[in-house]
């Protein structure tokens, strides 16, 4: 079954009764008094607030862990800030830790040669259906990623993909804190990055255990590793929105609703179509199979233009 996203970017007060979540919205312009909505917690995924008069009692915190609901907090930009998962996502947790940390480092560079494949790969589509230009250069720099990507083929790669896209916006660089589409870019990301989070917590795994990404400070390395493939599918998105508006920011409504779209934007694995949050349990179920022995090949999308 796939999981509700819910988006709360007005006011509205949170509470829990009878392992359901009870929305009170304020009284509309007919006056009418306050309305009440729920939804089951079961059938909850991920839970967005953007809004600074919200208001959420603990027992919706308890009950977003108990169903493994990620919990997204935006700040005053609008843009995701902070990321809330469930202490134990699998009932074998602790020994999934263990086969997880004892991970060796011939294994880890090769989990990665094939992470930085697959997301060369996929840039080299979007590339060709956002810009119609020949991926011919990122094709061949993906047949060069050795194991651990030893020759920074990412980067490279990273470097004249986002020159091409970019090249549209007159002088603007793909940066965290950039202009343009630089923060409808981080929303989509920080959206996949939370799914990809809760799977490998609900796999077994610690997403603060890299293959790769090492930042001691960064509370989401695994995750980080893992939805590099992704990224492509929010690019080709972003670039759509700025094809339908003008101008186009977070903080509009009818720009968020399609970035929050990304959680049912088809991909497909192995020959098989899925949501991408389905599809994103998928490959975090087999980054574990890698892990333990069980498989050698991580279950990655593939983009095709």
């Amino acid at each position: 079954m796939l999981k509700l996203t819910l988006y709360f970017g007005n006011p509205a007060r949170l509470n829990v009764a009878n392992e359901q979540l009870r929305i009170t919205l304020p009284p509309d312009s007919s006056d009418s008094g306050e309305r009440i909505l729920t939804r089951p917690l079961e059938d909850i995924g991920i839970v967005i607030i953007d809004s600074q008069q919200i208001s959420l009692t603990s027992s919706v915190l308890s009950g977003f862990s108990k169903y493994g609901v990620a919990l997204i907090i935006c700040n005053e930009r609008h843009l995701p800030a902070g990321l809330m998962l469930e202490m134990e996502g699998n009932s074998l947790q602790s020994e999934r830790f263990r086969i997880h940390i004892s991970a060796s480092q011939p294994l880890k560079k090769q989990m990665w040669q094939q992470t930085v494949i697959a997301k060369i790969r996929n840039q080299a589509a979007a590339m060709k259906i956002i810009t119609g230009e020949n991926p011919i250069a990122l094709i061949r720099m993906a047949e060069k990623v050795k194991s651990g990507d030893s020759e920074n083929v990412e980067a490279k790669a990273a470097s004249y993909y986002w020159s091409v896209i970019m090249a549209r916006f007159g002088g603007i660089r793909r940066h965290r804190d950039g202009e343009g589409p630089n923060p409808l870019l981080n929303y989509g990301y920080s959206i996949v990055r939370a799914m990809m989070a809760k799977a490998l917590v609900a796999s077994g795994m610690h997403p603060s255990l890299g293959i790769f990404h090492r930042n001691k400070y960064n509370a989401y390395c695994l995750a980080d590793d893992i939805m590099e493939p992704f990224r492509p599918y929010v690019d080709i998105m972003v670039m759509d929105i700025f094809d339908k508006f003008e101008n186009p920011e977070v903080g509009m409504k009818s720009v968020k609703q399609q970035l929050l779209g990304i959680c049912t934007k088809d991909v497909m694995i192995n020959g098989l179509t899925y949501p991408m949050m389905t599809g994103i349990s998928e490959t975090a179920a087999s980054v574990f199979k890698c892990y333990n022995g069980d498989s050698r090949k991580i279950r990655y999308p593939e983009l095709t233009s």
